[in-house]
């Protein structure tokens, strides 16, 4: 019967394995990092708590696709306190921490990626709702859409508590990785692999319904006498969507090839000198996010520019709202025409021209 060690500290297992726990991380080195992880960590917590009150704000917003992408940024929200937890716990610390710290360490970032998959999963099943019915939404009520949600969060917190659980080498020392000492290199294969071949269906999936909506529009635009900005919508909700999916896989397939590596035992493959940039490279995904949907998505600008114009302009936002005609304020809320609407509106309430310009870009 094999023994187990749950009652070890860090260190008998990173010496046991040989991994790199960055010792020379100190001085202004170690400041450097902690530094740029908290500036960044900073800009995560804020950017992406505009997404999320910028549709809870925006009655525009109040649809399936939006709170799907608002339930995206709070994983991101919740991948910048998993980055600050393991700023805290990483390089010579590493090695002073106990089994079940350095669990909670490894599963706040796997929760955090799994949350992120998983919702961009969702939206690509809400999208293909939507889409082969060529409309901008699904018809997603709010009750299914919340019931998504609480399954996206719990599907994310069981896969970082997987390890917690069992399926891991505390009680098997010699089937244990390098990158994660406690962790089971057959874990590590089963947890790369598995998002990589959802990383692939995703890319699958989203350039067949983007040709779709192409081939559509293209045919629909040549019978129709429609709005431009009906006809123009559906695609840019899908380059929002293919955009940041895009920033998704090319930050995290880096990661999750070194972690497959690492899991198939190439003791030849040079990981640990690449593991911290690629975890950096994870991070900058959370913080690149928020401004692709302010980019490529002119309302969600208009209101998170909004947002923090007015923020510091409360009284005099108040004399300005009342100037506002009626026949602005009333304005048809039909989602064919939000663009060019709500750039009129965010244009009037914040004395902003350039909004309303940017809205009929």
């Amino acid at each position: 019967m094999n023994e187990c060690y749950y009652d070890k500290r860090m260190d008998f297992f990173y010496n046991r394995t040989k991994a790199d726990t960055a010792d020379e991380w100190t001085g202004p080195q170690l400041i450097g990092v902690l530094c740029f992880g908290t500036f960044f960590c900073l800009f995560i917590f804020i950017s992406n708590s505009l997404v999320i009150a910028a549709v809870v704000k925006n009655k525009r917003f109040h649809f399936p696709f939006y709170y799907l992408l608002a339930n995206l940024a709070a994983a991101d929200f919740f991948a910048g306190i998993a980055y600050v937890f393991l700023m805290f716990n990483t390089g010579p610390v590493s090695k002073t921490l106990t089994v079940n710290r350095w669990f909670l360490r490894q599963g706040l970032l796997d929760t955090s990626l799994t949350a992120s998959l998983v919702n961009l999963l969702v939206i690509a099943v809400e999208r293909h709702m939507s889409i082969m019915r060529m409309k901008i939404h699904s018809n997603l009520t709010k009750k299914r859409v919340t019931f998504l949600i609480i399954s996206i969060w719990a599907i994310a917190i069981f896969m970082g508590a997987v390890p917690t659980l069992g399926w891991n080498c505390l009680c098997d020392i010699t089937v244990c990785s390098s990158l994660a000492p406690i962790y089971s290199r057959s874990y590590l294969v089963f947890w790369s692999v598995l998002n990589l071949v959802v990383f692939f269906i995703m890319v699958v999936v989203y350039i067949r319904i983007y040709m779709y909506v192409q081939r559509k529009t293209n045919v629909l635009s040549s019978h129709t006498s429609g709005s431009i900005s009906r006809r123009r919508t559906p695609v840019k909700l899908m380059k929002t969507v293919m955009t940041v999916l895009g920033a998704f896989v090319v930050c995290w397939t880096p990661g999750l090839v070194v972690l497959l590596l690492d899991g198939l035992n190439c003791t030849d493959c040079g990981i640990q000198h690449v593991k911290r940039w690629f975890l950096l490279l994870a991070l900058l995904n959370s913080v690149m996010n928020p401004i692709i949907y302010s980019y490529k998505d002119d309302e969600m600008w208009a209101t998170m520019k909004r947002m923090i114009c007015c923020s510091s302009e409360d009284k005099s936002q108040e004399r300005r709202s009342s100037r506002i005609p009626s026949t602005v304020l009333c304005r048809s809320t039909d989602i064919s025409g939000h663009y060019i609407e709500d750039g009129i509106i965010q244009g009037t309430v914040c004395g902003k021209g350039d909004l309303g310009d940017k809205g009929n870009s």
